[in-house]
């Protein structure tokens, strides 16, 4: 790919995965483009759980509906409330750490993109119990589960709406 636009014109949310490991390695390369996202006053509220245990992932698979394709790897992207209030306030703990999270998330996956990772986005899971399954402790709550693998075919882009219908120009209906 030549540039960072045709990395993020790529990404695809994918449903389907080889049933290949991901090297460990790999794994941690795309944590460390996640840690490298903007944080909210440096909070970095943000833990990342590589889970590449079959029976962990079948667990949480089994409490995430949203969970499709029977992923190989997942990371799910935790946060330290505890943390994001002392230093936020209820801004931080409800609003900056889950802007926070998702920057990280956009990182990863895009660096996985890069890498010819497919990648999805997960939100619809049963968050107690994942947290118990993770044997996160009260105060970290897992937010957001990235499903990981080589992804079975090339996904098709969706239609975008172009940049004029979605822009304005100093005021709600200025012109561009």
């Amino acid at each position: 790919m030549n540039s960072i636009i045709d990395v993020i014109m790529k990404r695809r949310s994918i449903r389907h995965y080889q049933q290949e490991d991901i090297p460990k390695d790999l794994l941690l390369e795309l944590v460390k483009a996640a840690t490298w996202a903007p944080s909210g006053s440096n909070m970095q509220p943000w833990y990342f759980i590589i889970v590449n245990d079959k029976k962990v992932l079948n667990k949480i698979i089994s409490f995430s509906p949203g969970l499709l394709g029977n992923p190989p790897n997942v990371i799910v992207i935790c946060s330290d409330k505890k943390k994001a209030f002392e230093k936020g306030g209820k801004l931080g703990r409800d609003e900056l750490s889950l802007m926070d999270i998702s920057m990280a998330a956009e990182n990863l996956m895009l660096l996985a993109t890069e890498k010819g990772l497919g990648t999805c986005a997960v939100k619809s899971f049963n968050g107690k119990t994942i947290q118990k399954i993770l044997e996160l402790p009260d105060y970290v709550s897992p937010d957001l589960i990235i499903s990981i693998g080589y992804p079975m075919k090339e996904a098709k882009p969706p239609k975008r709406k172009t940049v004029e219908e979605v822009s304005f120009e100093n005021k709600w209906g200025g012109r561009i």
